[in-house]
């Protein structure tokens, strides 16, 4: 797999659901280790990554992003290398012939957990100006409750049947994120 002539084109790949008909992300692709192209309902890629637990990966890309989340295509490997990853990260977003907004501009509602501050309301805004440092960490935290039950939501209307859970100590620093 380190001759770049190994690496399978993109569109040689099947789609496949990103839920499948359970509401679950796919069991099979537990623990393994790989690149994957997200796409969304039209078929238009998203994304493109690799992960040592591709799974986990596309539970989190789940929640952050789950509008653009319908398909993926992927190619797993057997033992974790950096380079052959790179190298078929780079072909794909190559062979799609511009670079993904999830890879440009959007990268950081990709990859880094969900910040509540911009999501606050008016009257939360407020708030958390007149409050001293402990207060707006209880608020924060509150916010961050409020948006976590508003994805939850969305979630489930989705279709998603599979557990999610955030990391409670992430809230007071207005982060969400999962566990």
């Amino acid at each position: 797999m380190t001759n770049p002539t190994e690496i399978p084109p993109l569109n040689s790949l099947d789609y496949i659901s990103y839920l499948d008909e359970n509401g679950r992300i796919p069991d099979f692709l537990q623990g393994q280790i790989g690149v994957y192209a997200i796409f969304n309902q039209d078929k238009i890629l998203q994304y493109v990554g690799y992960s040592r637990d591709i799974y986990l990966s596309l539970k989190q890309h789940f929640v952050r992003q789950y509008q653009g989340c319908y398909w993926l295509k992927l190619q797993t490997i057997t033992r974790p290398n950096r380079t052959i990853l790179e190298e078929i990260k780079a072909a794909w977003i190559t062979e799609n012939g511009s670079i993904p907004l999830g890879n440009a501009e959007d990268e950081m509602l990709w990859n880094h957990p969900i910040q509540v501050k911009p999501l606050m309301t008016t009257e939360e805004k407020i708030a958390y100006e007149k409050n001293d440092e402990i207060g707006q960490e209880k608020l924060l935290k509150q916010v961050a409750r409020r948006v976590e039950e508003e994805i939850l939501t969305q979630l489930q209307e989705r279709g998603l049947q599979e557990e999610i859970r955030f990391n409670p100590k992430l809230k007071s620093n207005g982060l969400l994120d999962l566990k």
